[in-house]
Protein backbone atom coordinates (compact mmCIF):
# COMPACT_ATOMS: atom_id res chain seq x y z
CA UNK A 1 0.00 0.00 0.00
CA UNK A 2 1.58 3.41 -0.90
CA UNK A 3 1.29 6.36 1.48
CA UNK A 4 -0.14 9.53 0.44
CA UNK A 5 2.01 12.25 0.55
CA UNK A 6 0.37 15.56 1.90
CA UNK A 7 0.72 18.73 -0.54
CA UNK A 8 2.13 21.24 0.92
CA UNK A 9 3.87 24.29 -0.89
CA UNK A 10 7.51 24.94 0.67
CA UNK A 11 9.98 27.51 0.14
CA UNK A 12 13.04 25.32 0.19
CA UNK A 13 14.02 21.99 1.73
CA UNK A 14 15.88 23.09 4.76
CA UNK A 15 14.42 21.59 7.84
CA UNK A 16 14.21 25.00 9.74
CA UNK A 17 12.20 26.76 6.93
CA UNK A 18 10.09 23.67 6.22
CA UNK A 19 8.88 24.02 10.26
CA UNK A 20 8.06 27.37 9.77
CA UNK A 21 6.33 26.54 6.63
CA UNK A 22 3.81 24.22 8.32
CA UNK A 23 3.94 25.63 12.12
CA UNK A 24 6.10 28.91 12.67
CA UNK A 25 3.58 31.68 12.38
CA UNK A 26 2.92 33.48 15.85
CA UNK A 27 -0.79 32.17 16.19
CA UNK A 28 -0.11 28.48 15.58
CA UNK A 29 2.80 28.26 18.31
CA UNK A 30 0.75 30.44 20.79
CA UNK A 31 -2.15 27.85 20.40
CA UNK A 32 0.13 25.43 20.86
CA UNK A 33 1.67 26.66 23.86
CA UNK A 34 -1.61 27.27 25.26
CA UNK A 35 -3.03 23.55 24.74
CA UNK A 36 0.65 22.82 26.21
CA UNK A 37 -0.06 24.94 29.44
CA UNK A 38 -4.12 23.84 29.58
CA UNK A 39 -3.99 20.64 27.80
CA UNK A 40 -7.47 21.59 26.01
CA UNK A 41 -9.08 24.66 25.03
CA UNK A 42 -12.29 26.04 23.12
CA UNK A 43 -12.47 28.80 20.23
CA UNK A 44 -13.53 31.03 22.98
CA UNK A 45 -10.47 30.30 25.63
CA UNK A 46 -8.16 30.88 23.39
CA UNK A 47 -10.07 34.03 21.51
CA UNK A 48 -9.97 35.68 25.31
CA UNK A 49 -5.99 35.18 25.11
CA UNK A 50 -4.21 38.52 25.92
CA UNK A 51 -2.77 38.44 22.28
CA UNK A 52 -6.18 39.05 21.04
CA UNK A 53 -5.81 37.11 17.97
CA UNK A 54 -9.04 37.83 15.63
CA UNK A 55 -11.77 35.21 15.29
CA UNK A 56 -10.88 34.97 11.48
CA UNK A 57 -7.15 34.40 11.75
CA UNK A 58 -7.91 32.21 14.88
CA UNK A 59 -10.41 29.86 13.07
CA UNK A 60 -7.80 29.81 10.20
CA UNK A 61 -5.31 28.93 12.58
CA UNK A 62 -7.14 26.00 13.84
CA UNK A 63 -7.91 24.61 10.56
CA UNK A 64 -4.57 24.25 9.77
CA UNK A 65 -3.16 22.67 12.40
CA UNK A 66 -6.10 20.30 12.82
CA UNK A 67 -5.15 19.68 8.71
CA UNK A 68 -1.52 19.01 9.82
CA UNK A 69 -2.34 16.40 12.58
CA UNK A 70 -0.90 18.76 15.73
CA UNK A 71 -4.51 19.32 17.09
CA UNK A 72 -7.30 17.40 17.02
CA UNK A 73 -11.02 18.34 17.31
CA UNK A 74 -13.40 16.98 19.03
CA UNK A 75 -17.34 17.57 20.60
CA UNK A 76 -17.43 19.57 23.69
CA UNK A 77 -19.55 16.86 26.20
CA UNK A 78 -22.24 18.40 27.33
CA UNK A 79 -22.52 21.03 24.33
CA UNK A 80 -22.08 19.98 20.65
CA UNK A 81 -21.63 23.56 19.47
CA UNK A 82 -18.85 23.89 21.18
CA UNK A 83 -15.62 22.22 20.33
CA UNK A 84 -12.67 21.15 22.57
CA UNK A 85 -9.18 21.36 21.00
CA UNK A 86 -6.29 18.75 22.09
CA UNK A 87 -2.56 18.31 20.87
CA UNK A 88 -1.71 15.34 19.12
CA UNK A 89 1.87 13.57 19.69
CA UNK A 90 3.05 15.57 16.55
CA UNK A 91 1.56 18.90 18.80
CA UNK A 92 3.13 17.68 22.39
CA UNK A 93 6.74 16.91 20.29
CA UNK A 94 6.77 20.97 19.80
CA UNK A 95 7.21 21.07 23.34
CA UNK A 96 10.77 21.78 23.65
CA UNK A 97 10.67 24.32 20.78
CA UNK A 98 7.98 26.61 22.79
CA UNK A 99 10.30 25.92 26.45
CA UNK A 100 13.18 26.56 24.45
CA UNK A 101 12.14 29.57 23.31
CA UNK A 102 10.47 30.93 26.47
CA UNK A 103 14.17 30.33 28.17
CA UNK A 104 15.63 32.80 25.75
CA UNK A 105 12.57 35.12 26.57
CA UNK A 106 13.98 34.85 30.13
CA UNK A 107 17.63 35.09 29.35
CA UNK A 108 17.24 38.49 27.05
CA UNK A 109 13.74 40.10 28.24
CA UNK A 110 13.27 38.97 31.37
CA UNK A 111 11.91 42.36 32.55
CA UNK A 112 8.79 41.48 30.82
CA UNK A 113 7.87 38.28 31.87
CA UNK A 114 5.06 37.57 34.38
CA UNK A 115 5.93 35.54 37.47
CA UNK A 116 4.26 32.36 36.55
CA UNK A 117 6.38 32.88 33.13
CA UNK A 118 9.16 32.73 35.21
CA UNK A 119 8.77 30.12 37.58
CA UNK A 120 8.46 27.83 34.71
CA UNK A 121 11.48 28.67 32.80
CA UNK A 122 13.24 28.60 35.64
CA UNK A 123 12.58 25.29 36.70
CA UNK A 124 12.96 24.22 32.70
CA UNK A 125 16.35 25.13 32.89
CA UNK A 126 17.13 23.31 36.30
CA UNK A 127 14.97 20.44 35.18
CA UNK A 128 14.08 20.09 31.28
CA UNK A 129 13.23 17.04 30.92
CA UNK A 130 10.96 16.93 33.93
CA UNK A 131 9.12 20.08 32.58
CA UNK A 132 8.62 18.47 28.96
CA UNK A 133 7.60 14.97 30.78
CA UNK A 134 4.68 17.52 33.26
CA UNK A 135 3.72 19.55 29.14
CA UNK A 136 3.54 16.11 27.33
CA UNK A 137 1.68 14.17 30.18
CA UNK A 138 -1.50 13.77 28.94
Amino acid sequence: MKVKKEAHNFRSNCPLSLGLDLFGDKWSLLIVRDLLYYKERTFKDFSLAKEKISSARLSDRLSKLEDLKIITKSNHPTNKKVFIYRLTQKGLDLAPIIAECMSWSYTYFNEHLSDKTKKIVEAYQKNPEQVLKQFKSQ
